[in-house]
């Protein structure tokens, strides 16, 4: 199960790619039926997932998915697949977000696993990164959201490369920042 869902998470993770050069391949059916069988793979591989917050994500973006693939396939428009970058980002907003009213973000659980007695400087450092996030899927969902209406093209390039360059640089500043963070607190 545990490759299945690594396959799905990496297959995925191309689809910008997998829509953009598909379309013209296979059409909007056969790319609706590929992206299907990777959303049912994701479903079946959820419980996988170690954390509760992470079941709830794979599960949710396996049925959206699912969903806007079906709503191509029975409308035959492209429109219903490029909505998926938009409620993914929805969807870790709500997740991140909702996990601040919780007694541990998100965050905080990750750091956790690594580091089971987290001090409290950690948990407030965490606590910031959980809004940090959010803040970049408000700004990255909206990005994505524009991208709808403009050209397969400028979709793509967004969706499939500018937004993961940008998740993978807010993720390695973050990181950096934690060692920072790490050795104030430790040298204090």
């Amino acid at each position: 199960m545990r490759a299945l869902m690594l396959l799905s998470t990496l297959a995925l993770l191309a689809y910008p790619l997998v829509v953009y050069f598909g379309l013209s391949r296979w059409g909007v059916g056969g790319v609706a039926g590929g992206l299907g069988v990777l959303f049912l793979i994701r479903l079946i591989a959820g419980g996988e997932a170690k954390l509760k917050h992470f079941k709830i994500i794979v599960y949710l973006t396996g049925s959206v998915g699912l969903v806007l693939v079906s709503l191509s396939a029975v409308f035959r428009q492209v429109g219903w697949f490029l909505c998926y970058p938009v409620v993914i980002n929805t969807l870790m907003l709500l997740v991140f977000s909702g996990s601040l009213y919780q007694e541990q973000t998100v965050i905080e659980r990750l750091a956790r696993l690594r580091e089971p007695e987290l001090p409290e400087s950690g948990v407030r450092y965490t606590r910031i990164v959980t809004k940090v996030w959010c803040a970049f899927f408000i700004v990255n969902g909206g990005i994505a959201f524009i991208t709808c209406f403009q050209s397969l093209e400028v979709w793509t390039f967004y969706n499939g490369l500018i937004s993961y360059l940008l998740t993978g640089m807010l993720f390695v500043s973050e990181f950096l920042m934690r060692g920072r963070v790490r050795k104030k607190y430790k040298d204090a």
